[in-house]
């Protein structure tokens, strides 16, 4: 059985350094320079909040992805060992997964002839290696901690258990819409430092999958056309490789 990979984000030790965010840039080429929010060239932003308290933001991997599931062509896939990626040659440009996403994560790149949808990619090139995602590795102070979702689960609340007067007594992520891969400790209520703390414990994809059940042959017309979408897309980027070598030839 393929452990689940988490990260643990423990709000309380970090101390705004940004270390995460520069790692994070270095390791995928991103432009250079503090973001404190999410963008197509940060896929992790630090936010600062009142009394000192700095919170990370990333895409949160859930463990049943809605992004997946309304993503027309398949550009979006779930990986066994947690990550959630994304296929850049098979992408339309539709936004689905923008509008689809609970968390407001996937960021368009519109100032770019040819935009991707951006955002963390939880570092699946390391972690399949067994190396620490670069946040995970840069975070000096023990904030980010990464490891088997189940076990970083009982860390956390033996945390919880340990200190009940320093942390909030829930672990963000572990039931929010089925769950994610990003867990959170914090010291102060999550609702004060942004997050939604009214979102159902159902996968969203279990609604998506219902409704369109409902419209079988609305599902299968509306695949033919984003099929045909893709494909023209696809041929597009063919001939518009095919004239640049024929140019530099």
């Amino acid at each position: 059985m393929v452990s689940k990979k988490a990260m643990l984000v423990d709000i309380p030790l970090c101390i705004g350094c940004n270390a995460c965010q520069e790692a994070c840039k270095k390791e995928n080429l991103l432009s250079e320079g503090e973001e404190r929010k999410l963008s197509a060239t940060a896929y992790t932003a630090l936010e600062s909040h009142k009394n000192d308290v700095y919170v990370r933001r990333m895409c949160q991997h859930c463990i049943d992805p809605t992004c997946v599931s309304v993503c027309p062509v398949g550009a979006f896939t779930k990986t066994n060992i947690g990550p959630v990626l994304y296929d850049e040659t098979k992408c339309i440009g539709c936004r689905y997964c923008i509008q689809a996403c609970p968390f407001q994560v996937p960021q368009y790149e519109w100032s770019n002839s040819y935009p991707r949808v951006q955002k963390c990619r939880f570092c699946s090139q390391r972690i399949s290696k067994g190396i620490l995602p670069t946040c995970a590795e840069a975070c000096p102070t023990g904030a980010t901690l990464f490891g088997n979702r189940d076990e970083l689960l009982r860390t956390a609340y033996e945390r919880l258990a340990a200190e009940p007067e320093k942390y909030i007594q829930k672990v963000y992520g572990e039931k929010e819409i089925g769950g994610t891969s990003i867990l959170y400790l914090s010291q102060i209520p999550f609702e004060e430092l942004g997050f939604k703390t009214q979102l159902t414990t159902v996968p969203l994809p279990m609604y998506t999958w219902n409704a369109l059940s409902k419209v079988p042959t609305v599902v299968s017309v509306g695949g033919v056309f984003f099929y045909g979408i893709w494909w023209l897309t696809n041929r597009k980027n063919e001939i518009r490789k095919q004239t640049s070598n024929t140019e530099r030839a």
